[in-house]
């Protein structure tokens, strides 16, 4: 690959080819856990991310999106044969809002990899329309986020971010 994609980070992280196909971002999302902002290939740690991170979209309010955030390193990344665990999926969130606007499908589940460092990617897709009622996946273990974006013709992402998480000492001091 020529140009400046070579430094992408999505790329650097293998979240383009695992997870998703290469894709142009066309909105912005930033996503906070507590105070702290996840950027891509950053560090959170379980503790901090038990609950949904504050996430707002920019774009307009007639546009709706759909939220997945998944894992495609469990159970673990040297052997990820559960590849990918859904930990949330949230649909119809009007553009410029946050994701407690949209209909969550899939309640939020947080960051509990056994071992080794996990990817925990969040992918926006713009839908077509409203999705309304979706069906819940069979249960979180293989998903997979491209037939899913097929499955309800979303398309490619236009927004994706991901951060990184190890489990954490038990017995930790400071």
């Amino acid at each position: 690959m020529a140009g400046g994609y070579s430094v992408d980070p999505l790329v650097v992280g293998r979240v383009i080819g695992d997870v998703v196909d290469m894709f142009v971002p066309a909105v912005s999302v930033s996503v906070y856990f507590g105070s702290k902002h996840v950027t891509n290939g950053c560090d959170i740690k379980p503790s901090i991310s038990i609950t949904p991170p504050k996430l707002t979209i920019s774009g307009h309010s007639q546009d709706l999106y759909t939220l997945v955030m998944t894992d495609p390193d469990a159970p673990s990344p040297s052997e990820p044969t559960m590849r990918e665990w859904v930990h949330w999926i949230v649909v119809d969130i009007p553009g410029g809002t946050n994701p407690n606007k949209g209909k969550e499908i899939l309640p939020y589940v947080g960051p509990r990899p056994p071992v080794g460092i996990h990817r925990y990617i969040l992918v926006l897709f713009r839908q077509k329309g409203p999705l309304g009622l979706v069906d819940q996946p069979p249960c979180r273990a293989n998903f997979n986020t491209r037939f899913f974006a097929a499955h309800l013709d979303l398309g490619l992402p236009v927004a994706t971010v991901y951060f990184n998480s190890q489990k954490e000492p038990a017995t930790k001091r400071r």
